[in-house]
């Protein structure tokens, strides 16, 4: 297996993200051989209950940098992971190797080698196709989940245009432009430097294999074997009584919706602070990071409050 790692010097001196990178190695395939290195970083204490915030594409865990300070402050550890083809993870080159099945295979083996129980889930994008999976493969080493901007497609209902357009230029354009397009989704206009650092993982395009893929990976048709997977996880989150809190932007074209097929479907929805993140688009972290950990935060509060 051909693999890339980005160079530290590329992650030098980014705003607002002076977290200190931690490594752990997962198997690269199924069968156990070969090993990629995943990356985190975290806040917060080390015995707190860990909130886990899982990123989509092609962003990475410094998406989550307004916010893990806030969750660390009120004394959870914060834990943001890069997946595999994303920040500092470990980047295939063969665009082949990054399939639904592969990825969930790493973030998992990830998850348990990091020991992580009682997790409360925050996941945005691509981080909710995949968590939501590992969820609901093993419910019982979650505690709550955050949904923002994410869905569990079943290939069962027509695609939004705008993830049509999106995937097509993700597959055509000749330069794969991370940071513009993290800019295409928010609201806000964003410093250049803040464009620069969404762009720090890929030096070049061989580096980008995981970030292409990703659009194609989403089941488009309802025979899909991913398709019929998520078509079972969501059978288990038709039973999911734990807490589960909808916080979509009121901006996002893509996943605008979404949070009322939740709230209709997952019974641990019932009764939740429910919330529309204004002023945020599709990367509501980038636009509205701090708006979306308060409303994390007063959910668990609830949650706890309920214990």
């Amino acid at each position: 297996m051909d693999v890339l790692r980005t160079p530290d010097a590329r992650f030098a001196d980014l705003p607002d993200f002076d977290f200190e990178p931690r490594y752990l190695d997962v198997p690269a395939a199924e069968d156990g051989s070969g090993r990629l290195r995943m990356a985190w970083v975290e806040a917060g204490p080390a015995d707190g209950e860990p909130i886990l915030c899982l990123h989509g594409e092609p962003s990475w865990s410094y998406l989550y940098r307004k916010m893990l300070p806030l969750f660390a402050k009120a004394g959870f550890r914060a834990i943001a992971p890069d997946l595999v083809g994303f920040g500092r993870s470990d980047k295939p080159v063969d665009p082949a190797l990054y399939t639904y099945a592969s990825h969930l295979g790493w973030l998992g083996a990830w998850i348990r080698g990091m020991g992580l129980e009682g997790i409360h889930l925050v996941c945005q994008d691509w981080g909710g196709l995949l968590g939501l999976r590992i969820l609901t493969a093993d419910p019982d080493r979650f505690a709550t989940v955050t949904v923002a901007n994410t869905f569990l497609p079943t290939g069962t209902t027509e695609m939004p245009e705008a993830f049509l357009r999106w995937r097509d230029f993700s597959q055509n354009v000749p330069e794969f432009p991370a940071g513009d397009i993290v800019q295409r989704a928010t609201v806000n206009e964003l410093p250049e430097a803040v464009v620069a650092a969404y762009d720090a993982p890929f030096p070049d395009e061989r580096f980008k294999a995981g970030a292409r893929r990703f659009p194609v990976l989403v089941p488009a048709s309802a025979d899909e074997p991913e398709a019929v997977a998520n078509l079972g996880a969501w059978a288990v989150l038709r039973t999911w009584r734990k807490p589960m809190l909808t916080a979509f932007s009121d901006s996002d074209p893509i996943m605008r919706g979404g949070d009322r097929v939740f709230q209709s479907q997952v019974p641990g929805c019932a009764g939740q602070p429910h919330v529309t993140i204004e002023g945020g688009g599709h990367f509501l972290q980038e636009d509205q990071g701090e708006a979306l950990a308060e409303a994390v935060l007063r959910f668990l509060a609830g949650v706890e409050g309920n214990r």
